[in-house]
Parts: structure tokens; sequence; C-alpha cells
């Protein structure tokens, strides 16, 4: 398989949707994407009311490796704690095999209050992530406030868009297709592009770059 960039490659990026806690439900807009276009994928990532941390890494970077060409994720809540703990415990060169993630309404998981179901997933990583990143969030969500969510953000290095006052921005929001969220996605993607352009320009002769395809080692207890 040729190595995204090269002179023949025309691949796109692909979108994975990465759902939260108990999944996304039809009406959710990361559902609403699947149905309505045509590049984006969800990731099983599986036991969804009782996840585990180490289960969902292993099967995030599962799919990011069988994925064939460049990959966007698009995580929501919980989601997003398993995109920056493959981030931090991977060594992908920076923007590939993941060239950018859309992450949406990340919990924080480092409060005392915080439910043991998705308390393993703490502490939140402080890792930049190394792809970049868009973190959204919503000043009225009830499971993370504003000001510690703009806090993860400059710990991942995540640009940060602020919401307004959209809930936990799920289905419960009424997004409906997300415009908004699609117009960050869609600049993600054109980034993706941009960096194929600008590798076909700069490496026309890249040879194939084999990864390795033993899944990540997370370090952490089953």
């Amino acid at each position: 398989m040729e190595h995204f960039g090269h002179a023949r490659d025309s691949r796109q990026p692909v979108v994975l949707t990465i759902p939260g806690l108990n999944n996304s439900g039809p009406d959710h807009w990361q559902s609403v994407w699947e149905a309505k276009r045509g590049d984006c994928q969800r990731v099983d990532l599986g036991s969804w009311a009782s996840p585990n941390r180490n289960a969902w890494v292993t099967r995030l970077d599962a799919a990011i490796r069988s994925a064939d060409g460049p990959v966007v994720l698009a995580a929501h809540s919980l989601g997003c704690l398993a995109v920056a703990w493959w981030g931090a415990l991977q060594s992908q060169a920076y923007g590939w095999p993941v060239t950018g993630a859309l992450l949406v309404a990340p919990p924080d998981c480092d409060r005392m209050e915080t439910p043991e179901t998705i308390g393993g997933f703490g502490p939140t990583p402080r890792a930049p992530l190394p792809f970049p990143s868009i973190l959204v969030a919503s000043r009225d969500d009830p499971y993370i406030f504003f000001e510690r969510a703009h806090s993860i953000a400059k710990n991942w290095g995540s640009s940060f868009v602020d919401a307004g006052h959209s809930g936990h921005i799920n289905a419960d929001s009424r997004l409906g297709e997300w415009s908004f969220g699609q117009g960050l996605l869609e600049n993600l993607i054109d980034r993706a592009q941009d960096q194929a352009s600008a590798m076909r320009q700069i490496r026309p002769a890249l040879h194939p770059v084999h990864q390795d395809a033993h899944p990540i080692s997370t370090g952490l207890p089953r």
C-alpha cells in the first residue's frame, strides 16, 4: 500500500466517529452524519454501558490501523478521552495516520463527583495531541465546567470553540445535522488534503511505509 501523499495516492480522509457512554442514538449528530455523509464510519468500542479505558483505546487503535487512508476523528463525550489516551500512548508521527480530530463535549473525569462508570478514564491526559484538533465546549454542559474544558483544550494543543448554551451537545441538544460542527469537520478534512498535496510536491517519490501491525501497549491495568 502506498503511503498517503504519494504522487499516485488519491485516497480521501476517512472520518471515524467515536461515541461516548451508552453509544449515540439515531438522533445524535454522529448518527445523522453517518447516515447522510459518505465518509463517516462508527468505531465499535464495545461495552458501551460499562466502558473500560484499556479496551476502548485498543479498539480505537485497531480501527485507525485498519482505515485505508488518512483518518480524521469525530469524537463525543467520553470518546474524546479515548482519543486523548490513544494519542498519549502511541507513537505516531505528527499528523499521520490521524490527521486531525474534532473533540466535542469531553467530560471532566477528574472531579470528585465523577461517576465510577467513567472515572477509570481519569486522570485526563495532559500531553499535547499528535495531530491538529478542535475542542468544542458548551457553557452549560452538566459534565464539565466551561473553564475546565478550555484548560483541557490548552493542554491538548486544541483550538477551542465556544458552542454557547448547547447542553452536552448530544441528541438532547436537538442539533440535527449540526451544520456548524460539520463546518469544523470540513476544516480538518481540508487540512488533511492540503497535507497530502504538500507531500506530493515535496516528496513525489515516497516509497511505501509499512506500519507496525501490532496493537499498541496501553500500559494500563485491564
